[in-house]
């Protein structure tokens, strides 16, 4: 038996969970875009930089695009952040997650301050840039198909948690953060950078230290993950990893 105002009670407060996760989610990218802004001006000393600035209305339109992707109890997952997650790996997220975002942004902005980069060729910058968007169209595509796309990596139980193997996961195992790396290492290519890429590429090899721990809970955890990874035999790369 249904019962009226129970049920709207329910719904209503479910509206009102829904349009919080939403609101912090949008908080939470207009902070990084802002962040992301600072860091990159800051440290090169001045706002007449336009790839910069074509790289953060990117960036915006990602973090956009990525709410509109994912459903509302991944929005409500992922807006908690790393919560859920156990200490090894909240420490190797942040470590990665500094180095991938705001050490790139501060070594990008000091390097076209400072000119320690050879000047590289507008057409070059412009393809790294559509190269970073096109890494993060992957990641979005792997959202949109993998209901437990968290932010950590946790066995989620309440939400059903089970193998996604369509879309971009019947190629690799782990898309997401492949269209990740490829982005971040686009990315000082983009700002002009290539010291830009010391960080970036530390930070790629912090994702790949994730994928073995990721593997190894999975694996113990996941019913039908053993199965499913020994059919897509490549976590990372075809071919290579």
């Amino acid at each position: 038996m249904h019962w009226p105002r129970t049920s709207f009670a329910t719904s209503s407060s479910c509206a009102s969970s829904d349009r919080q996760d939403l609101a912090l989610a949008l908080l939470e990218t207009l902070v990084l875009t802002l962040g992301a802004g600072v860091a990159l001006f800051a440290a090169a000393g001045s706002l007449d930089w336009p790839m910069a600035w074509a790289y953060l209305a990117g960036f915006a339109g990602i973090g956009i695009a990525a709410l509109w992707t994912a459903s509302r109890e991944l929005v409500a997952e992922r807006s908690r952040l790393l919560a859920g997650g156990e200490r090894d790996d909240v420490a190797l997220s942040l470590a990665f997650f500094f180095l991938l975002y705001p050490a790139t942004w501060l070594a990008c902005g000091l390097d076209r301050r400072f000119g320690a980069s050879p000047a590289l060729p507008l057409p070059l910058e412009i393809a790294a840039l559509a190269l970073f968007l096109s890494g993060y169209a992957l990641a979005l595509w792997a959202m949109r198909v993998n209901a437990f796309f968290s932010t950590m990596v946790r066995i989620q139980r309440e939400r059903g948690h089970r193998v996604i193997d369509r879309g971009p996961y019947r190629f690799v195992r782990h898309p997401g953060y492949a269209g990740a790396v490829v982005a971040h290492l686009a990315l000082p290519l983009a700002l002009g950078s290539l010291w830009g890429l010391v960080p970036a590429a530390l930070g790629g090899a912090g994702v790949a230290l994730r994928i073995v721990g990721e593997e190894r809970t999975l694996r113990g955890g996941l019913a039908g993950y053993a199965e499913y990874a020994a059919r897509v035999r490549w976590r990372l790369v075809p071919g290579v990893w």
